[in-house]
């Protein structure tokens, strides 16, 4: 996928947003600081990590700064009641920032966290991509613990098959 006009981008973006808010809006207030195994990302952690890298790494990216990512611990919601809250916060503050980017600004390179240059529409797409990975480890901590999930696109793999010839 070319990204050569960020209306497209931002479109396609937020559907994608949306079916990430989905199955964390699953996440039950008593296992959001649930992990499978000590030392790996919560479910809260998970959530955090998408808010704050999506705004402090990609955002402060593509707009020319350093990358300013604080982590995905607890402290970084302190003020909110639920991860989510912050995620909304920060993700209205990333597509203002990825608003203003023009089809010049989308061909440019941008410099990633290690020094490697990228073109700035590869670096969004490397951003869904993010999002996608880490939304799949929320749907599996979820089914872990038993928790039911919405199917991603309407129906589940089940029923696909069901009505399947």
């Amino acid at each position: 996928m070319e990204i050569r006009d960020i209306e497209t981008f931002l479109d396609y973006y937020e559907k994608l947003r949306a079916r990430t808010r989905r199955v964390i809006g699953c996440i039950p207030q008593e296992h959001l600081e649930w992990t499978y195994r000590e030392g790996k990302f919560t479910l809260g952690d998970l959530v955090r990590h998408l808010a704050a890298i999506e705004r402090w790494l990609y955002a402060e990216t593509v707009a020319g700064r350093p990358p300013a990512y604080p982590g995905a611990g607890a402290e970084l919601a302190a003020d909110y009641n639920h991860p989510l809250e912050l995620m909304d916060e920060l993700h209205r503050q990333s597509m203002q920032i990825f608003s203003h980017l023009t089809p010049e600004d989308l061909a440019q390179k941008v410099q990633t966290p290690a020094g490697t240059p990228i073109t700035c529409w590869k670096w969004l797409r490397a951003l869904t991509e993010h999002e996608i990975h880490h939304r799949g480890q929320i749907y599996l901590y979820l089914n872990i613990l038993g928790v039911k999930t919405p199917p991603l696109f309407g129906l589940t793999a089940e029923e696909v098959r069901e009505r399947s010839v």
